[in-house]
């Protein structure tokens, strides 16, 4: 939920989904909204399945990673616990990550487009389930957050590690050292990272040149960006978005 309030009612429970919370509809019960909305409501909805069994006591999703005769690998078996209602702790990352989904869709069936669809719906999972954890928060983990977060607004923008120290009330030199150690990396790679994530992003679902694409995620230069990207992904920019269609 984004903005506004649902009422839900299923099986008898009646469900107040608030701005910053989610819910999570049975597929064997019956549901139905209770009030009409007073305010402009915003939301997301998605429908979604498993391959392995789930169980409504603790709405636990099981998932089995099938292994066909060729395959030289025994299958894993997992379990994650997902509170049926709460509240997200990463709200930020939980709208990006839902924006992003909803881009891909215009990508229609593609291999791609579903392979990457997948792993960002598991990284939001992982943000489902961990609302059904005790609290973990240190205050490096918090520091870190906020930088990330930051850095994710502004990744277009020319950084500075003193305005985004300013921004955010941490030192600079205090941040990085958070960072590192809650992300494995500085300020700075983080943003390398997450501009290539986003160049990735619109080398499918554009058709903007090289240089524009360089030029909107925060390259002054379509040089460096070509050479950050190769760096990272192993196949150029352009590769890159020819492989992609190759379906």
């Amino acid at each position: 939920m984004i903005h506004g309030q649902l009422d839900v009612m299923e099986n008898g429970e009646n469900y107040e989904v608030e701005s910053g919370m989610y819910l999570i509809l049975r597929p064997d019960a019956h549901h139905y909204g209770t009030k009409e909305c007073s305010i402009d409501t915003t939301y997301y909805w998605l429908h979604f399945q498993t391959s392995g069994e789930w169980s409504a006591d603790k709405l636990q999703i099981h998932q089995k990673e099938d292994v066909n005769e060729l395959q030289i690998m025994t299958p894993n078996y997992f379990t994650i616990e997902i509170p049926q209602c709460g509240r997200l702790s990463q709200m930020e990352r939980t709208e990006e990550l839902l924006e992003t989904l909803t881009g891909l869709v215009q990508s229609g069936h593609q291999s791609q487009a579903l392979w990457k669809q997948q792993v960002l719906f598991q990284e939001l999972i992982e943000l489902l389930a961990a609302t059904g954890e005790k609290s973990k928060s240190s205050p490096s983990s918090a520091c870190a957050e906020k930088a990330a977060s930051y850095l994710r607004k502004h990744f277009r923008e020319e950084f500075k590690a003193q305005t985004m120290g300013v921004q955010i009330n941490f030192h600079p030199v205090y941040i990085a050292r958070c960072m590192q150690k809650e992300y494995g990396c500085s300020p700075v790679e983080y943003l390398l990272r997450y501009r290539i994530e986003q160049a990735k992003l619109l080398l499918v679902q554009t058709d903007y040149t090289i240089s524009r694409i360089a030029e909107e995620v925060g390259f002054n230069q379509a040089a460096y960006f070509t050479l950050c990207f190769t760096k990272q992904e192993k196949i150029s920019p352009r590769k890159y978005r020819q492989r992609f269609f190759m379906d």
